[in-house]
């Protein structure tokens, strides 16, 4: 998502007219409606419901949302149409806060005290990966933000058109369109790169919100996958952030959607992130927004279907995705501007 969100207004600040506002979904630019309540800019996603939501809400310092009473009728005061209304109460704070329907969300996160003691917690296989990445020749360090810096991590994005069974949405983007989106919250941001031979091989944004450190992107490229640059670049991740004082390091969620065995989830857990849950509220706004939410359909159909099917689809897709990159294998890569 790329519009930051403006100093915090009074709590009331007038409704003003519809506005629109660009946003990535699935890795293209979209544009939706918004507008503005509290300072905050609101977006709507959805077709047949209307989902309102508070943009880059994980990127905001302080509450998502201040005085969620005055917040909600000032929105429905407002000039946008909204069945239902979400937005999450912070990692950093668990315990439910307001009468509102809630359900648990779940993030992964690093509690950090000091480098030291995150370091014994790993299990043995991790701490070889660390020590191996150096042993090979990787050097991590913290990078600032230049087009040198976009252009290694451009020539990441197009290694592959397939990552983790998926097509991967930063493939073939310009050099432009990557300087742009991760440009986004550069004075709250850090970059570390991890290097080979002088070339940039894996690494990591981190956005830091209130005491906590977030993890923006991270990637790697799969070609140099042995020498375990991405765990590398955790360990300095965690190190800069015990060095600032940061209270915890985040890595998006733990477990996306019931997919609990990923290798990703597998990952955070052998990197010694934990599965912290915490409230996400849904507000209907509307007839429509309270039949959804009641019938348990506002997470969308594909969360009503069972694990097991899941699992077949997304094998599914990788082997369809897989045999198609091999088909592929043989054409060039997407011509970029530098």
């Amino acid at each position: 998502m790329t519009t930051e969100p403006s100093a915090q207004l009074s709590d009331m600040e007038p409704i003003i007219s519809p506005q629109f506002t660009e946003i990535r979904v699935q890795g293209m630019t979209v544009v939706v409606p918004s507008t503005r309540v509290q300072g905050r800019t609101i977006i709507v996603t959805g077709k047949w419901v209307k989902v309102a939501s508070v943009e880059d809400e994980s990127c905001l310092e302080g509450d998502v949302v201040d005085n969620p009473d005055l917040f909600l009728t000032q929105l429905k005061q407002g000039p946008l149409k909204v069945d239902l209304f979400t937005f999450e109460q912070k990692p950093t704070s668990t315990k439910p806060r307001y009468r509102y329907h809630m359900e648990w969300d779940n993030a992964a996160i690093i509690p950090i005290t000091d480098y030291a003691h995150w370091w014994e917690s790993l299990p043995q296989e991790t701490r070889r990966n660390v020590r191996k990445a150096a042993k090979l020749g990787v050097d991590v360090k913290a990078v600032q933000f230049d087009d040198e810096l976009v252009r290694g991590i451009v020539d990441i994005y197009n290694e592959t058109p397939i990552r983790q069974g998926q097509r991967f949405w930063h493939y073939g983007k310009s050099f432009e369109a990557v300087k742009k989106e991760k440009a986004t919250y550069l004075e709250r941001s850090e970059f570390i790169g991890a290097y080979f031979a002088g070339a940039l091989i894996g690494f990591i944004k981190l956005l830091y919100v209130d005491k906590c450190a977030t993890v923006f992107h991270i990637l790697s490229k799969e070609q140099h996958a042995d020498k375990r640059p991405t765990n590398a670049l955790i360990a300095k991740a965690v190190e800069v952030c015990a060095a600032k004082g940061m209270t915890s390091l985040q890595y998006c969620k733990y477990v996306y959607g019931k997919n609990e065995t990923s290798p990703l989830t597998e990952f955070k857990r052998r990197n010694g992130f934990e599965r912290v849950l915490y409230p996400r509220y849904f507000v209907p706004l509307s007839t429509k927004g309270k039949l959804v939410l009641k019938l348990k359909l506002h997470h969308g159909l594909v969360h009503l279907l069972p694990q097991r099917v899941l699992v077949a689809l997304r094998g599914f897709r990788r082997m369809v995705l897989e045999n198609l990159s091999r088909t592929n294998s043989g054409t060039s890569k997407p011509q970029v501007s530098t």
